[in-house]
């Protein structure tokens, strides 16, 4: 889906869209089943390596959905700030469209570290003995971003 942004006044530039993907928590990742029946499911997130990465166990909707169906769209919301008094709101966000691929090996193990950098930086060692006792028991899904937009008021 290639569309213009209609408030290019509000288009966030690449460098804050990098920004932006690298500090937010969390976000939706957003998949279609063979019935073209929505689903939206809030993940944990790393942007790494110009891509985004999802953990999750081996099995469940969301793999099977991403089996069935690799097109994908992740969108995030930043900072807000509601503005009750001016009946608006201050907020930056993203959205990425792309294929949803499942990675392994090296790709694999590079991703889990890199959750471990974003979520748990001070407990790196106890993290990485993690993942080198339960990675089998963990998937990891890569994004490829094909588009990527980004927006704030501010």
């Amino acid at each position: 889906m290639t569309r213009e942004m209609r408030r290019k006044d509000r288009q966030l530039g690449e460098k804050d869209i990098k920004e932006l993907l690298h500090k937010a928590a969390y976000g939706v990742l957003s998949l279609v089943d063979a019935n073209n029946q929505a689903y939206g499911v809030p993940l944990s997130f790393v942007y790494f390596r110009d891509a985004l990465y999802f953990h999750s166990a081996t099995e469940g909707l969301k793999l099977d959905l991403v089996r069935q169906n690799s097109r994908a769209a992740f969108c995030i919301v930043g900072d807000t700030e509601v503005l009750p008094e001016q009946f608006t709101t201050n907020y930056e966000s993203v959205i990425a469209l792309g294929k949803a691929i499942e990675v392994t090996a090296e790709e694999k193990e590079a991703a889990l570290e890199a959750f471990i950098e974003k979520y748990a930086s001070n407990f790196k060692e106890k993290g990485l003995a993690c993942i080198k006792n339960a990675g089998s028991a963990t998937t990891v899904v890569k994004l490829c971003i094909e588009q990527c937009t980004g927006k704030a008021g501010r």
